[in-house]
């Protein structure tokens, strides 16, 4: 057989395996397939046709097993696998890693494709399209047509809605930013080459630009050979703001104002409407990383502030070429001619100034005086970040977010006044509303501290006054002290206060709080908070170390019984008037998804969540507090993950009310701004699901509802703790049956994986928890209770089943809950996790680990059951497809991933290594000898390391979601 024979069968019986079309615009086989040729291509080209047909083996027996499900078809993948040469079996695993990221990219035209056609023919009501996407425009159209809102209250609603997207460095983005950006550039490349007008001279240079930049992609080393700094993240996490946030906002709020001509307000959103705001964690999130100091925190907002300044300044001379006119108001006038009369001043600045900016051109003049003191700014910063100091003047600089948008409001209202309203709200508009977004510093940085480093520093402090031992002090006493103090104004300490490094590195932090301009930063958020003089304690500390404007201070609640007291503890804190006084009616307070998770199990996690939200809103409500929820959301559903849309529109009526502040983490960021259009929906999802949220809240829970659940959480609670924190074989068979032990070696992330170095199941953060059972496909944590609450109120009350389809079909709370625990099972694969107790687990566990696999599948039965489907995902055909198109790549890499942790952790483990088929003996394909200095450090036999990452971040990459 030719090769161009054995080419053409190959790809006929990759296309067989695909799934079938689900509708007439159906494009994603098609995509895939095209992504899928040009990289076989690519592959044969560069590692010969023996190693392309190993590819093709292995797809085809990965196939048979999700046909059969036949674990000897699993053997026999695994054989193959651990037969090849150390230097094939790093190429064959980074193919199926690279072909998940294609087949992902392939998603993503698709998704982005059905949304054109449908924008095209206007239609929003299939496939529940007005839920799944919380179109803006359908959303206000909505709220006039069918819930009879007047125009009017939209408009009201939404120029006083404040949405915070809060930007975090958890270590959950598994794929390095240089391979993002390729991603970006194949996923345009596909776009284009599949456009309806394309010339054929276009489509061969898309394609051959296409494959230049999958072999670009497949050639950059995936692994990250050393952990990101904190800077690193930041660096990383801006780069978002200058790729898509920057122009994405003014380009959304632009869509907003044509949204609402459409149902008939003839005004555009003022351009300091506080719609869409972005705070950041990276380099302010101290929680048990021991990386970010406060050299780092310091570090970040000045470059952040570099930044801004460096994007306002490109921009900036566009304005001043588009802004030639000469008609203007007085005041613009007097103002043009104090710029003019104070550059004489100079001569030689003088003759440079006007030679660029005539006097006929007024705007220009104003315009070019912004321009230098952003310059100012911009320098300033960057001498600060280098060497710590700057001889530019401060007074030359922009120094609060007021200078600067003075000028600019100054031409705006010259325009309109001169009847140029249409040019003032073309790019001034824009700029304007960037100014307002971003601010001075781009982004507020978040701090956050653990609280019992706040009570290390105030026990050192009372030691040193001789007065006790602030840690063993009542609540009681704590607050009338902390009390006393913050109404008195003597100074509590001064350099001769003992400090260990722990405490300086707290006090220098807040030292950096009080040096740097206040707009730099947002919230301090404590985490472990439990008590008043948690919060009041931070505000002392503020208070002592100069802090001019302090940090609204946010406790942060976990843990289940954390969020049970939280209520308690809040309506304590408002009641001390010294409080009441400092918050002037607001207070955030947030409540966090992962740990409650880890906690007690989803279901309990997320009725808590539910119950505690509710409270903390009449709570408020008592004082007369206006409390904005702070939602510390992961990517994943066992952290609180799931479509935005959602979970929004799920949450308790009155908790929302037009303020929603919540965290963006890891790759959920690339996911939400990676490209133009994902911005531009991430927008629109956050600002229509929390306007209707507001405008047509959720039903509450019915008192049997509630009761019920209340019952079922118990019950989950209970099941999940007595296998994850009483069972004695638990924690040795989750490290044995899972590649939690390895996950460091991924280096995506600054912090640590654990709080504290030993310990078991409590210290380990929810991170590696969720990461690890979802690298095998069994989802322990996201499951683990529900079968155990449904079968108790099934036994106990048959008629709870109608009860339950009750809650599903009217309950969003309920719904949604169900839902993702659904979307989990579809994901799921308990015969991958029987391969890895066979190969990983000893035999006197492997009875645990059946017990537990028939626990997923009686769950999951009875999850059908209570949702009233047949099969899993029967009503999504689109996201059930898109999981069949990866299942079988997904497959072939969780067998070598669990062949390679065999390999690694028992020594005497053997296997017969046939000879190498690479053709190219290249940095991705050397032999054993060679790939050592690949990781010289590993202590692993060569290659099993950087094969285990790549496994690792192509199931991540699957799986769309790593924790």
């Amino acid at each position: 057989m030719t090769r161009l024979e054995k080419t053409a069968s190959i790809d006929a019986q990759l296309r067989l395996l695909a799934p079938s079309k689900v509708s007439e615009d159906d494009k994603l086989v098609e995509y895939d397939a095209l992504l899928l040729d040009r990289f076989l291509d690519i592959l044969q080209d560069l590692h010969g046709e023996d190693l392309r047909e190993m590819v093709q083996e292995c797809y085809e027996l990965s196939a048979e097993y999700e046909r059969k499900h036949d674990p000897e078809n699993l053997e026999e993948l695994g054989n193959e696998l651990t037969s090849l040469d150390p230097g094939d079996l790093i190429v064959v695993t980074k193919s199926f890693s690279h072909m998940l990221n294609l087949a992902n990219l392939a998603e993503e035209v698709q998704i982005a494709y059905r949304r054109r056609i449908k924008l095209k023919k206007g239609d929003f009501a299939d496939e529940n399209s007005a839920i799944t996407e919380s179109d803006i425009e359908e959303t206000l159209k909505r709220l006039v047509v069918q819930l009879k809102k007047s125009p009017e209250e939209v408009f009201d609603a939404l120029k006083n809605q404040t949405v915070d997207l809060v930007l975090t460095a958890h270590p959950t983005q598994s794929v390095r930013r240089s391979l993002l950006q390729k991603h970006a550039r194949i996923r345009n490349c596909l776009t284009q080459l599949t456009a309806k007008d394309i010339t054929p001279d276009d489509k061969q240079e898309l394609d051959e630009a296409l494959q230049r930049e999958i072999q670009a992609a497949f050639r950059t080393d995936e692994i990250r050979r050393t952990p990101p700094t904190p800077q690193d993240e930041m660096r990383a996490g801006m780069s978002y703001f200058h790729e898509t946030i920057w122009k994405g906002v003014p380009k959304f709020l632009r869509r907003m104002d044509t949204a609402l001509k459409n149902i008939g307000i003839n005004e555009r959103l003022p351009y300091n409407a506080p719609l869409i705001q972005f705070s950041s964690w990276m380099g302010g999130d101290r929680d048990g990383n021991p990386r970010v100091t406060p050299e780092v925190t310091r570090d970040v907002c000045l470059l952040a502030r570099m930044m801004a300044a460096n994007l306002y300044y490109s921009q900036i001379e566009d304005l001043m070429f588009e802004l030639s006119m000469w008609r203007c108001n007085d005041e613009l006038r007097v103002r043009a001619d104090e710029l003019h009369r104070s550059s004489k001043k100079d001569a030689k600045h003088y003759i440079e100034f006007w030679k660029k900016v005539p006097p006929s051109e007024p705007y220009r003049v104003i315009l070019s005086d912004v321009r230098d003191k952003l310059y100012n700014t911009r320098e300033r910063s960057r001498h600060l970040l280098t060497n710590g100091y700057s001889d530019i003047p401060e007074e030359a600089t922009f120094t609060n977010v007021e200078q600067f948008l003075e000028p600019l409001e100054l031409c705006y209202r010259s325009l309109c006044a001169c009847g140029d309203r249409p040019i003032a709200d073309g790019s001034l508009l824009d700029f304007l509303r960037q100014v307002s977004t971003f601010g001075l510093a781009l982004v507020r940085l978040d701090i956050r501290q653990e609280s019992d480093k706040h009570t290390d520093v105030l026990d050192a402090i009372t030691k040193h006054l001789g007065i006790g031992s602030y840690r063993e002090w009542s609540e009681e006493k704590r607050q009338e002290w902390l009390l006393s103090e913050l109404n008195g104004k003597r100074p509590l300490f001064g350099l001769d206060l003992p400090k260990t490094d722990e405490i300086a590195d707290v006090l220098d932090t807040f030292n950096v709080i009080a040096e740097l301009p206040p707009d730099n930063f947002g919230a301090y958020i404590i985490s472990m908070a439990t008590t008043p003089s948690d919060v009041l304690a931070v505000e002392l500390l503020q208070r002592e170390c100069h802090v001019k404007k302090p940090l609204r201070v946010v406790p942060l609640f976990e843990k289940l019984a954390d969020l049970d007291a939280a209520p308690a503890a809040v309506a304590r804190l408002f009641s001390i008037e010294w409080y009441r006084n400092r918050i002037d009616g607001k207070q955030e307070v947030m409540i966090g998804y992962s740990d409650s998770g880890k906690d007690a199990g989803r279901l309990s996690a997320a009725w808590q969540l539910y119950k505690a939200q509710e409270e903390l809103i009449k709570v408020a409500k008592q004082y007369g507090v206006k409390l904005t929820m702070f939602h510390g959301r992961g990517g994943t559903v066992g952290r609180g993950g799931g479509p935005t849309h959602l979970a929004i529109l799920s949450q308790p009526p009155e908790t929302i009310h037009g303020s929603l502040r919540v965290t963006v983490q890891g790759e959920v960021i690339e996911q939400c701004f990676g490209e133009e259009h994902l911005c531009f929906r991430t927008l629109q999802r956050f600002t229509a699901a929390t306007l209707e949220h507001g405008m047509h809240p959720p039903i509450s829970p019915k008192p049997e509802w509630r009761a019920l659940m209340d019952e079922m959480a118990i019950v989950a609670t209970e099941e999940y703790r007595s296998i994850v924190f009483q069972e004695p074989r638990f924690v040795e068979y989750f490290r044995l049956a899972t590649p939690e032990l390895e996950y460091g070696r991924m280096n995506i992330g600054s912090r640590p994986s654990k709080r504290k170095p030993s310990g078991g199941i409590e210290s380990l953060r929810a991170i590696p928890w969720i990461f690890a059972w979802t690298q095998t496909r069994f989802h322990l944590p996201v499951w683990l209770g529900f079968g155990a609450a449904f079968k108790h109120v099934l036994r106990k009350d048959i008629r709870n089943l109608h009860m339950l389809h009750e809650m599903y079909n009217q309950w969003p709370f309920f719904r949604v809950t169900i839902d993702l625990v659904e979307m989990v099972f579809a994901k799921g694969d308990p015969g991958i996790a029987t391969l890895y107790d066979k190969l990983l687990v000893k035999e006197d566990l492997w009875n645990f680990g059946e017990k537990l696999r028939a626990n997923y599948e009686e769950t999951k039965d009875l999850l059908l059951q209570v949702a009233g489907h047949k099969d899993l995902l029967e009503g999504d055909p689109y996201l059930k497809q898109r999981l069949r198109l990866r299942d079988s790549y997904i497959t072939i890499l969780n067998v070598c991933q669990a062949c390679t942790l065999k390999r690694i952790r028992d020594p005497n483990y053997h296997v017969t290594v046939r000879p190498h088929l690479s053709r190219e003996i290249s940095e991705s394909s050397k032999p054993a000898a060679e790939l050592v200095k690949l990781n010289p450090t590993s202590e692993y036999a060569p290659g099993l390391e950087d094969t285990l990452i790549l496994t690792m971040k192509g199931i991540a990459a699957g799986m769309q979601n790593t924790g």
